[in-house]
């Protein structure tokens, strides 16, 4: 599967666990919608997936990727330590110079 650069780092970082690596992925401004609630900020993002990560362990297996250089939408399974793992998972993103400018995971 042929993904975008910043979509392959990003699944890089996760199943590294590399807070810093992660959030590099995404523009200053962007937000992150997950489990009902808003990250926003390249600090923010670290914060949240650092934490989630310590919590849950999971990591990202791309199953399918659609998109232009506006916008996309990755469906990957997710496997680790919480309820009903592995999930199946959709990452909605748009893109702004080639850095994640938003995420809605659904």
């Amino acid at each position: 599967m042929n993904l975008p650069e910043v979509i392959q780092d990003l699944v890089n970082a996760q199943n590294s666990f590399n807070s810093a690596h992660f959030a590099d992925c995404f523009s200053e401004t962007a937000i992150v919608f997950d489990e009902g609630k808003n990250y926003t900020g390249k600090t923010d993002i670290k914060n949240w997936i650092e934490k989630s990560s310590k919590e849950y362990n999971a990591v990202m297996k791309p199953l399918s990727f659609e998109g232009d250089p506006e916008k996309g939408s990755l469906k990957a399974e997710v496997s680790g330590t919480f309820p009903g793992s592995p999930l199946v998972l959709t990452y909605n993103f748009k893109f702004e110079a080639e850095r994640i400018q938003s995420l809605k995971i659904d």
